[in-house]
């Protein structure tokens, strides 16, 4: 005889549906934009109807407002429990390398959520940006005590603008998802080339590996 539905059993399948519309809308989201995307193809992918979206979400923009903010909400997460779990005596110019490899690969390969949210940051309306744009800050405090351990550590050029050179870098590696397929080359390769191009442009001279930090 089949079991009656607990409420918690009800509340697990109502949070797996969640997370199918949500898992679909990152796949589109980061392949066809914020104007492409469409609930129709989203509830496709999800192996739902249409309307049963609205049961979980009021509109598109809801459910593109919730990407967006995951996306960047789990890149901080993956990239600070990378650093978390180096050894306290991991030099912090490896810390900031071991990040690099961390945004990238997250960005590229692991999660549809993070690279919706980067392509899509200056196209979706501002009124849907105002999480995302929050867990930007929160994640960009991650990057600044690298920066900030690395140059009170006398390991970066001497008149660094931290500011200026985060920003560049963070900019260039979120740039990777615009351009970058498995098609281009291999990952490993990328993440080499970024960590290679950031650790030569940090240092206070020479061209170190960045295998050698």
């Amino acid at each position: 005889m089949a079991q009656p539905v607990t409420d918690e059993g009800a509340e697990s399948k109502s949070a797996r549906t969640r997370k199918r519309i949500l898992d679909a809308a990152a796949y589109i989201l980061s392949r066809k934009g914020y104007a492409g995307t469409r609930l129709s193809e989203v509830a496709e992918l999800a192996e739902l109807q249409a309307p049963a979206i609205y049961y979980y979400f009021a509109s598109r923009d809801d459910v593109v407002e919730e990407v967006m903010w995951s996306g960047i909400a789990d890149m901080r997460a993956h990239v600070s429990e990378a650093l978390d779990t180096l050894p306290a005596s991991t030099s912090p110019l490896a810390r900031i390398m071991v990040a690099v490899e961390a945004h990238l690969r997250h960005e590229l390969e692991i999660s549809d959520y993070t690279t919706a949210s980067i392509r899509n940051a200056a196209q979706v309306p501002e009124k849907i940006r105002t999480r995302q744009v929050a867990e930007e800050i929160a994640y960009g405090t991650v990057w600044k005590k690298l920066f900030k351990d690395a140059a009170e550590a006398g390991a970066l050029a001497e008149h660094l603008d931290l500011g200026a050179a985060r920003m560049l870098i963070l900019g260039a590696l979120n740039w990777a998802a615009e351009w970058w397929t498995p098609e281009a080359g291999p990952l490993d390769a990328v993440v080499r080339a970024a960590q290679t191009m950031v650790i030569s442009g940090l240092g206070p001279g020479g061209n170190p590996s960045p295998l050698d930090v």
